[in-house]
């Protein structure tokens, strides 16, 4: 299971979370960021890093 980043960052011009991130699984689209689900390592150093608070366990994605 991998982390996956949802609508709150969509515009978000942060980048906190791809900082620590210790396998670079990051890649910027046009309006957010993505995760990519065969590099990522489920180490969750991105997960308090997040000020948009949009990154979750892709079973774990509120429904809002």
């Amino acid at each position: 299971m991998a982390f996956v980043v949802t609508e709150p960052c969509f515009g978000c011009k942060y980048t906190d979370c791809v900082v620590v991130c210790l396998c670079d699984c990051f890649h910027e689209g046009e309006q957010m960021l993505y995760i990519d689900p065969e590099h990522c390592i489920d180490c969750e150093a991105c997960l308090p890093e997040c000020p948009a608070e949009a990154i979750f366990y892709e079973d774990n994605v509120p429904a809002e």
